[in-house]
């Protein structure tokens, strides 16, 4: 079996820049690790990564360590940005500038909510913001329907659940004066609160009803 002659003095004719180039980016930006059971894993490290840390772009990537965030283009922004203001303002220690939170959220969230990348600077980022995250924001049975999820104390909670009746209220006054107006463009209707707008609505939809039978 005839032997195997292993060269030392191999050379490549990668540049040295180049090589720069790939050895930093392989130090920063390794494939995230994916578990041996179930769905469980984390995100491969991007150059925007650097960008959301250091050069956050907007309100969006600002308060993207909290976890959910909004685009100041969306509606709801109007009513959720008193909410991310005061989160932040709990959350954040004086001392502590943003960029090394959102630093947390990617290396220790992985910028997630459920995932953990490395679990020291995980825990390191629960100390600093006592655990106060912007879990979700969605809609359910209508635009209006707001369902608001964090992880805050009382006053912050509440503060959440005054914001999504703020919303429902304008939201269900606005439905109903379309719906009546379909009935008759012309008539005004008084009312003080949105419960004598449901029965003004209940009243004259009853009488259509009638009026078409």
């Amino acid at each position: 079996m005839p032997k195997r002659i292993i060269n030392l003095n191999m050379k490549t004719t990668i540049p040295l820049k180049t090589r720069i180039v790939y050895y930093l980016k392989g130090l920063l930006f390794w494939k995230g690790r994916r578990a041996m059971v179930g769905p469980v894993y984390t995100r491969n490290l991007m150059w925007s990564d650097l960008q959301f840390i250091f050069f956050p772009k907007g309100f969006e990537d600002k308060y993207g360590y909290l976890g959910a965030t909004i685009d100041q283009n969306s509606y709801y922004f109007q009513y959720l940005y008193p909410l991310i203001l005061a989160l932040d303002y709990e959350a954040r220690p004086k001392w502590c500038p943003r960029w090394f939170l959102r630093f947390l959220h990617v290396f220790g969230d992985d910028m997630s909510i459920v995932r953990v990348r490395y679990r020291s600077l995980y825990k390191l980022k629960q100390r600093l913001t006592k655990g106060i995250r912007f879990t979700d924001w969605k809609t359910k049975w209508s635009d209006y329907d707001l369902r608001i999820s964090i992880n805050a104390p009382k006053h912050l909670q509440d503060l959440a659940d005054a914001i999504e009746n703020k919303l429902y209220l304008d939201g269900r006054k606005e439905y109903l004066l379309e719906q009546l107006a379909e009935y008759d463009t012309e008539k005004k209707y008084k009312y003080k609160t949105v419960s004598d707008l449901e029965e003004i609505y209940t009243k004259t939809y009853s009488q259509k009803i009638q009026e078409v039978s």
